[in-house]
């Protein structure tokens, strides 16, 4: 029997478990792939490749693993927990992103702002001021919809943590986009 595309996420992943179907698999995979890939794109700062293969890492580690998903999360927030780590496993091979608070610049710019180059240029800007930490807390919680507490369980780190990283990238950010007035720093609200 062919996974439907009208089943649920809890259901492929009990036809996965209970009668190896890869179909099923394959239906999480292609539900799930884009918005992954995305938000791999945003943590590897604009490095398509580097997305991909850990995008392809986390989807054979969550087949593998797919015994471990103990349905306290949604699947794609399990996957996103799966991606994470994934990703700071190459960058510890690599070396190529350092894992403390050095700042990085970002390469991509946040969809959801308005649509002028200009306020791009600056919302990227905005984001290279932010740390590391304050930089993978904004975009688990506002380019990946997750709230506090998954973002937490993605990113491995104290509910706290999140929200203070949150607070003070919101305050780095409406700081460094003051100039657009009173508004501008709403894009990061919470």
């Amino acid at each position: 029997m062919n996974a439907s595309p009208g089943f649920a996420d809890n259901d492929l992943i009990a036809r996965v478990l209970l009668d190896d179907d890869r179909n099923a698999f394959g239906e999480l995979v292609r539900r799930h792939q884009s918005q992954l890939r995305a938000s791999l794109r945003r943590m590897t700062y604009g490095n398509n490749d580097l997305a991909d293969d850990v995008a392809q890492e986390t989807f054979i580690l969550a087949w593998k693993n797919i015994k471990s998903f103990r349905y306290e999360a949604k699947f794609s927030t399990w996957l996103y927990r799966i991606a994470f780590n994934a990703w700071q496993s190459e960058v510890r091979k690599k070396h190529e992103v350092p894992m403390d608070d050095a700042m990085m610049p970002e390469q991509e710019a946040i969809e959801c702002v308005a649509e002028t180059a200009g306020v791009r240029r600056d919302m990227d800007r905005a984001m290279a001021g932010l740390t590391v930490g304050e930089h993978n807390a904004i975009t688990q919680c506002y380019y990946n919809d997750l709230s506090h507490e998954e973002a937490a369980y993605v990113l491995g780190i104290p509910l706290g943590t999140v929200k203070t990283n949150i607070l003070k990238a919101k305050e780095k950010m409406r700081a460094k986009l003051a100039a657009y007035g009173p508004e501008a720093g709403q894009g990061v609200a919470a």
